[in-house]
């Protein structure tokens, strides 16, 4: 029901835009959200955006990412700028009927097949 796309190889100080689209339901209620996972690491939040349209971000990508929504289209976004080595891991969108965004990957109850971003030094 979550399908996400855009990730890539990307060189340090690059860009690549994120897209999640949503099929099957609506999820114009729904917090949407980014999550990442890197190699031996925990799943943790990106960033997250509430059905209002209020955003939530990690500290480590602040300023750098932002997350917005087309309710029209049922899609998600992550623009993500100044990429850098540490950003390299799989990106998961992700929805939940909260009405703000949770920390807690287990808080969510749809999931995509996530989109692998590696980024070179």
């Amino acid at each position: 029901q979550l399908q996400a796309s855009g990730g890539g190889l990307v060189q340090a100080g690059g860009s690549l835009r994120l897209s999640c689209a949503a099929s099957g339901r609506t999820f114009s209620g729904h917090v949407m959200a980014w999550f990442r996972q890197a190699p031996g690491k925990q799943r943790e939040l990106v960033a997250g955006v509430t059905s209002g349209g209020s955003t939530k971000y990690a500290d480590s990508v602040e300023g750098r990412f932002t997350i917005s929504r087309d309710n029209a289209k049922n899609t998600v976004y992550l623009q993500t700028d100044s990429l850098k080595p540490e950003d390299t891991a799989v990106y998961y969108c992700t929805a939940s009927r909260s009405s703000r965004v949770l920390n807690a990957a287990r808080l969510y109850e749809y999931w995509g097949q996530g989109t692998l971003v590696t980024v070179s030094s």
